[in-house]
């Protein structure tokens, strides 16, 4: 689907404007400025009634309004303090995660879904302050799939010589790193390339992030030159382009990739997620808090 046919529904303006005051609280925005930041935001969408527009790009205008109002770089981190406390409390749980995979009959299947619940850790899905992330990681697998594609995806992955793994969150990229070990395990000779954001939007994983964990020295990690919370393909790198549409497989992870990438003409992709709101519920097929391994055209 091109992104001119797309609109944003009013069902995701509460979300948006909750994002953006957590934005603002954490850049210490006073009042005036707060009303300045929702007003602009509301008047580009009264103007353009969102049409031919996703949430990402109306984050990214805003993201941008807020780094310029407070006199910050476009490259400023608002949540490089969380994103660091989300990769260090994930990575103090992941001896207990690496023991789950081993004593699993399928350790496989077992380090998939422990990707999938990983993705919980979402501040854009969460305002600031309204997600804990230690009780969340302590209770990552307590979730089922509401969606589980596993049969095609499995023989796919089989047959895959290579793998675009598109990351989301920080925090969730130490569960993304397992997972890939093991696939590295089952299938060595499997090219796998991870993908993360060019430019630092909400909780998203930057290629700093990417070091911080680790997930480098798993696989190689490049940016896919996307500067918002997702993957709108004609706005990424020509060369990510490439290896987009090179890739035998594609792993989307989280609802920014989700969203973004629904609808693409192929059914190469495979969609990892936990559904976090009723529209994502509505347009997967599935409940509200259910994980899902989705197969893109299967549902749409």
């Amino acid at each position: 689907m091109n992104t001119s046919e797309k609109s944003i529904s009013t069902e995701c303006y509460p979300c948006i404007f909750q994002q953006l005051l957590s934005l603002a609280k954490l850049m210490g925005m006073n009042e005036p400025q707060r009303k300045r930041l929702f007003a602009d935001s509301m008047d580009y969408l009264l103007e353009t009634e969102g049409r031919g527009l996703m949430v990402q790009h109306l984050v990214r205008r805003a993201t941008n309004t807020v780094l310029d109002m407070c006199g910050r770089s476009k490259d400023h981190d608002p949540y490089a303090d969380i994103k660091a406390r989300s990769n260090e409390l994930a990575l103090q749980h992941r001896p207990v995660f690496l023991e789950k995979i081993a004593a699993s009959p399928s350790p496989l299947e077992e380090a998939l879904k422990l990707a999938a619940a990983g993705n919980i850790i979402d501040f854009g899905a969460k305002g600031h302050g309204d997600l804990d992330i230690e009780q969340e990681l302590a209770s990552i697998d307590q979730r089922g799939f509401g969606i589980y594609d596993y049969d095609e995806f499995s023989r796919r992955l089989s047959q895959a010589k290579s793998l675009l793994y598109l990351c989301d969150n920080a925090g969730e990229i130490v569960l993304d790193s397992m997972y890939i070990r093991e696939i590295k395990k089952t299938f060595p000779s499997l090219q796998i390339t991870c993908a993360v954001r060019e430019r630092p939007i909400i909780n998203d994983a930057i290629l700093k992030d990417a070091v911080e964990v680790g997930l480098d020295r798993v696989a190689p990690v490049i940016s896919s030159g996307s500067v918002y919370p997702g993957t709108i393909l004609a706005e990424t790198s020509d060369a990510f382009q490439e290896l987009f549409e090179s890739a035998d497989l594609v792993i989307s992870k989280g609802q920014g990739n989700f969203e973004t990438l629904l609808g693409t003409d192929t059914d190469r992709i495979f969609f990892i997620l936990r559904i976090k709101c009723a529209m994502m519920a509505g347009l997967a097929g599935t409940e509200k808090g259910n994980l899902v391994l989705m197969q893109s055209g299967r549902r749409e």
